[in-house]
């Protein structure tokens, strides 16, 4: 096989070429009209691994003919930011890409302020975290984000059909694609992770067949050679969903050990500690809730501390945090309700406020009858008096249902003395 990656052997150099990110790059979309005008202003780009970023910076320089340069936030720092601005001053175009743009502090993300302000540079930054939470909020009032989305199953498939057909080594050696469901549950939407799977199995075919016989994929012999070799096409990090995922599952499966485990193993392969603390503190609320809301306290505390300690004694902090949301009793009560009620007004769309729960900051307003009849909570026996919150439509509608554990036993109870039998609690 050739010593290039398939990926980058097979990487577009024009918008038509592109598959996937129609929204984007498609005929009449906001992106591809300000390419071809030739007028791009400094972006974001936001989406998981594999989904188009580094291509569409690179077409972008291509296409205006530009000079790039390309910087890795997790190599790169400060230094390396200053001296391309100083070249790009001499030069009429210059295109930065910078790849993990969210792992640049606050102190790299100020060296490029001046330049991007000023035009020197076009910055194209590449994240898969939001970059709201990542990028400081004057860099990113300069950029525009643009929203990447995985590949579905049409583009994956497309993208092994051409594969097959222009990639001069497969070409040559007749590989021929018998099955491909393995290859696109596999890659998860990942066209860099399908292109080296694919690569790694054509490497097999080739070594263990005779070069005179066609080459043949089947999902049986891809399922063989990602369990033997997955390391082989993960090192940069492609499996970084997959083990968050295995960390989030374990977590809500009441298992320390595994939760642990998956957290050893992205600390190993040096996983950014704000992600894998935000990820807890999103866990805290979704799988935890209120069964036990001291879990929200201790992974936000979690948070705070990681980011002041950093590594390597940041790594205990996240054990201890990790362990501990294992080992709690688990409700994602509150996670469904907020899912329910936004179903709701999807389907009911902007229901009426009902009037006596309405402001009624004017006089006009008040003879509108806005806050009319409202009942001043606190004034009731318990603090408490029965009346309506919901919409007319919709009222009597239970969102919020506690779940079976001691805490929100206690929850259940106060709301049915409260209620009655109007919830149905």
């Amino acid at each position: 096989m050739a010593q290039t990656p398939l990926a980058e052997r097979l990487r577009p150099n024009t918008l038509n070429d592109l598959v996937g990110q129609e929204h984007l790059t498609g005929v009449g979309s906001i992106l591809r009209a300000a390419i071809e005008q030739g007028k791009i202003p400094s972006m974001i780009l936001w989406g998981p691994p594999g989904v188009g970023k580094t291509t569409i910076a690179n077409i972008i320089a291509h296409t205006l003919h530009a000079s790039f340069y390309t910087l890795s936030a997790i190599s790169a720092g400060v230094k390396e930011v200053r001296e391309i601005i100083e070249e790009a001053k001499t030069k009429e175009k210059t295109i930065l890409f910078i790849d993990e743009i969210h792992r640049f502090n606050k102190g790299q993300q100020d060296a490029l302020l001046g330049a991007v302000e000023k035009g020197i540079i076009t910055l194209i930054g590449a994240t898969t975290e939001n970059p709201s939470f990542e990028v400081n909020s004057a860099l990113l009032s300069r950029c525009q984000v643009y929203v990447l989305k995985p590949l579905n199953e049409k583009d994956l498939t497309k993208l092994l059909h051409e594969a097959l057909e222009k990639d001069i080594f497969l070409k040559e050696k007749k590989v021929e694609l018998k099955e491909t469901e393995a290859l696109l549950n596999i890659s998860g939407g990942d066209a860099r992770k399908l292109y080296n799977l694919l690569e790694l199995v054509s490497s097999q075919l080739l070594e263990s067949s005779e070069l005179s016989k066609s080459l043949i994929i089947t999902d049986e012999l891809v399922m063989k050679v990602a369990q033997q070799k997955i390391a082989l096409y993960d090192k940069k990090g492609e499996q970084h969903y997959d083990i968050i995922s295995a960390f989030i599952k374990s977590m809500r499966g009441s298992d320390p050990n595994g939760a642990v485990y998956w957290l050893a193993r992205m600390i190993e392969g040096g996983e950014d500690v704000k992600f894998i603390a935000r990820r807890m503190v999103i866990f805290a609320s979704e799988d935890v809730g209120n069964a036990n809301p001291n879990a929200l306290l201790l992974a936000n505390a979690s948070f705070d501390a990681v980011n002041k300690i950093g590594y390597p004694e940041a790594r205990i902090i996240l054990s201890q945090c990790a362990t501990y949301l294992a080992s709690s009793v688990k409700s994602n009560a509150s996670y469904a309700a907020i899912g329910d009620a936004m179903e709701a007004v999807r389907q009911h769309g902007d229901l009426a406020v009902p009037l006596h729960i309405r402001n009624a900051p004017t006089k006009l307003m008040k003879n509108l009858n806005y806050g009319k009849d409202y009942k001043y909570s606190h004034s009731g026996e318990g603090n408490f008096i029965e009346q309506e919150y919901l919409p007319d439509e919709i009222k009597g509608t239970r969102f919020y249902n506690p779940g079976e554990n001691a805490r929100e036993n206690e929850l259940r109870k106060f709301l049915k003395e409260r209620w009655k039998n109007k919830y149905g609690y």
